[in-house]
């Protein structure tokens, strides 16, 4: 009688564990991404990305004030900019689709979506560099902005 007195609390400490362990499975899978994947996304991002973005990820000059064309100039990707203010979602379409079709409505953008050039794994990758960049306080908030969506 006694094993089968604790089994709940045995059965919810393993539902317990699971869930847990499924969590830091997804955060390792992204936020904490192995260096394996980061030198992969750095390589990447230094072969798509840094001609637009720079090579230490800050930007074009002046990216909040438009170009002669009306378009904005590519912003930066370090905690100076606004990447990591996105849901991981949302930069990962951004990446593969591109600014103008993302946001919709006739916005212009020279952000490429990069889907025939770029696998998904590979956007991932480029992304999970770029955050390894960041200060604690951004990767946190971020992290945040995600798991709300």
């Amino acid at each position: 009688m006694k094993a089968l007195k604790n089994t709940p609390r045995i059965t919810g400490a393993i539902v317990w564990l699971a869930g847990g362990l499924s969590l830091i499975g997804l955060a390792a899978s992204d936020a904490y991404a192995s260096a394996d994947i980061i030198a992969q996304g750095q390589q990447i991002y230094v072969a798509r990305c840094a001609s637009c973005h720079g090579e230490t990820l800050e930007g074009q000059p002046d990216w909040r004030s438009p170009l002669p064309s009306g378009r904005l100039p590519a912003p930066p990707h370090d905690a100076s900019g606004h990447t990591w203010h996105h849901a991981d979602d949302l930069l990962f379409r951004i990446v593969k689709e591109g600014t103008a079709a993302v946001v919709g409505g006739g916005y212009e953008s020279d952000m490429p979506g990069f889907s025939g050039e770029m696998s998904d794994t590979e956007i991932r990758a480029v992304l999970a560099y770029i955050k390894s960049t960041w200060p604690e306080r951004e990767r946190s908030y971020q992290e945040s902005v995600s798991q709300a969506n």
